[in-house]
C-alpha cells in the first residue's frame, strides 16, 4: 500500500505547541500522542517506517475530532485534519471498515434505499424508540447494539424534505436559487428545509429543489471510505453543473456539508492526482454558500427582521460550529441576522468544538464525545440562554444529547428556523414576542 507524504506536513511542524491549548482531544485526554503535534510527528514516523500502523495507532489517529482547531491557529497553516483523513483511508484499507459504518456508507451511495430504510424507520420508531419533542430527539427504550442506553439521538421525520417539495417552487419569479439540504436536514431535522422555504418565501425567491443531489460525503471522508467519497462528489459535481448556470446560488443550511463540498472536494481530488476535477468544484464554489451567509450579504432580510418591531422573549446563545467559523470563516452573518429579533448571550467559548467528531467518534469511541459534550453543555446552561443555536446539525445531534445527559433545559435550533419564526411572530403576540420601543 502507496503510502501518503505525511513529511511534507511533518517536517515543516516548528512544534511550537499553539496547537495544544484548544485541541479537542487534548482538551479530555492531555496526552502529547494524542495533540495536533504529536499525531503530525507520529505520520512522519510512520512514513519513513519507523512506525507500523497497528492497531494501536489505529486507535490513536481515530482519536482525532477533525475539529481543525489546530489548522486555525498553526503559524505555517498545516493541514493537520487532512493528513489525519489520509492515514484513516490507510487504515480502512488495512484493517477493513466495521459492518455498520459499510451499511451506513451504502445507504448514503443509493438515496432510494435510504428512503425506504427512512420511511420503515419513521415508521417502527416506536417499538424501539421513545419520542422526546421537547429535546428534539428520541431515546433508546432498551439497550441496543452501538447505541449506549439513554442516549438522545435524532429524531425521524415522518416525510424527507426532498421527498415534501416539487422540484421547483414558485415564489414571484424575480430570483431563483437552489438548495442543498444535507442527509439529516433532509430526514431528521426537517424543520429546517421548512424553514428556510418560508424565508425564501417572504423574500419572494424561487427554489429549486434539485431532486437527484447526493449526501456531500463527509461521513465517508471522515472514516476514510475514499471509495464513497469519490462516487458521491463525482455524481454531485455533474448534477450541479447541470443547473449551476441558472440560479442564482446554491444555498445551503448545514456548516459540514458547505465545508465538505467547498473545501475537502477539491483537496481530496488534488491529493488523488484528479486536477480536472478539483478544478470543476472549485469552479462551482463560486455559487454555494453557507444559507445563513447568503441571506445576510445579498438580500434584504437583515432589513426586514428589523423592520418586524419584534423582540422574541426567548433569548440564544451561538455556538460556533467548527466547519462554519474555522473552515469557512462563516460566525458574524448569523448572528447578524439573530441579533435584529433575539437577544444573544454568548457562551464563554462559543468557538470551543462541541465533540461531534464524526461516525466513527460517535459509535466506538462515542466515551470521547461524550467526554467532549460536557463543558459545552456546561457553558451553554451558564449563559441562561433557553435556545442554542448554530448552523450544523451535526453539532445539534452531538449539543442536544450533551444537554440531555447533562439534564440542561436548552433547546437547539437552527437560525433558519429561528429566523422564520421573527419573520412569522407578530408584535402583539405576547407569548412569543413584545414590540421594541
Amino acid at each position: 500500500m502507496e503510502k501518503f507524504h505525511y513529511t511534507s506536513v511533518s517536517d515543516a511542524c516548528i512544534k511550537c505547541g499553539k496547537c495544544i491549548p484548544g485541541c479537542t482531544i487534548h482538551l479530555i485526554n492531555p496526552d502529547e500522542t494524542t495533540s495536533p503535534r504529536g499525531f503530525i510527528d507520529l505520520l512522519g514516523a510512520y512514513e519513513r517506517g519507523e512506525l507500523e500502523l497497528d492497531k494501536n495507532a489505529k486507535d490513536i489517529f481515530e482519536s482525532c475530532f477533525l475539529c481543525t482547531h489546530c489548522t486555525e491557529v498553526c503559524p505555517n497553516s498545516l493541514p493537520t485534519d487532512m493528513v489525519i483523513e489520509e492515514v484513516r483511508h490507510e487504515i480502512a484499507e488495512k484493517f477493513g471498515i466495521a459492518w455498520f459504518k459499510r451499511g451506513f456508507f451504502l445507504l448514503l451511495r443509493h438515496r432510494w434505499l435510504m428512503d425506504l430504510m427512512m420511511k420503515l424507520g419513521y415508521t417502527f420508531r416506536t417499538c424501539g424508540f421513545q419520542d422526546q419533542p421537547e429535546k428534539g430527539g428520541m431515546t433508546p427504550r432498551f439497550k441496543l447494539p452501538i447505541i449506549k442506553s439513554g442516549r438522545l439521538l435524532p429524531s425521524l421525520g415522518k416525510t424527507s424534505f426532498l421527498n415534501k417539495y416539487p422540484e421547483e417552487v414558485s415564489h414571484g419569479g424575480k430570483r431563483r436559487v437552489a438548495i442543498f439540504i444535507g442527509c439529516l436536514a433532509n430526514y431528521n431535522y426537517t424543520g429546517i428545509g421548512d424553514s428556510l422555504m418560508e424565508i425564501l418565501e417572504e423574500l419572494g425567491i424561487d427554489a429549486f429543489i434539485p431532486k437527484d443531489q447526493m449526501c456531500c460525503s463527509a461521513p465517508a471522508y471522515f472514516t476514510g471510505d475514499f471509495y464513497t467519497v469519490e462516487q458521491l462528489s463525482k455524481k454531485n459535481i455533474e448534477y450541479f453543473e447541470s443547473f449551476i448556470d441558472e440560479v442564482e446560488a446554491i444555498l445551503i443550511p448545514e456548516a459540514t456539508c458547505s465545508a465538505m463540498i467547498k473545501h475537502d472536494w477539491a483537496v481530496f481530488f488534488r491529493n488523488r492526482g484528479m486536477s480536472e476535477w478539483a478544478e470543476r468544484a472549485e469552479k462551482l464554489n463560486e455559487k454555494i454558500f453557507m444559507a445563513t451567509e447568503w441571506l445576510e450579504k445579498h438580500t434584504d432580510l437583515k432589513e426586514r427582521l428589523a423592520a418586524k418591531g419584534v423582540t422574541m422573549l426567548q433569548s440564544v446563545t451561538y455556538h460556533d460550529a467548527c466547519h462554519a467559523k474555522k473552515v469557512q470563516g462563516i460566525w458574524q452573518e448569523p448572528r447578524s441576522l439573530l441579533s435584529q429579533n433575539y437577544e444573544i448571550k454568548e457562551m464563554s467559548d462559543p468557538n470551543r468544538c462541541c465533540g461531534f467528531g464524526g461516525v466513527t467518534m460517535q459509535t466506538e469511541k462515542y466515551h470521547l464525545a461524550e467526554a467532549a459534550g460536557k463543558p459545552k453543555a456546561a457553558m451553554i446552561a451558564e449563559t441562561g440562554a433557553q435556545i442554542v443555536s448554530a448552523e450544523c446539525s451535526a453539532c445539534r445531534m452531538q449539543i442536544s444529547n450533551s444537554l440531555h445527559q447533562a439534564d440542561v433545559d436548552v433547546v437547539f435550533k437552527n437560525p433558519v428556523e429561528l429566523i422564520a419564526e421573527a419573520l412569522k411572530a407578530e408584535a402583539s403576540d405576547d407569548s412569543k414576542s413584545s414590540q421594541k420601543s
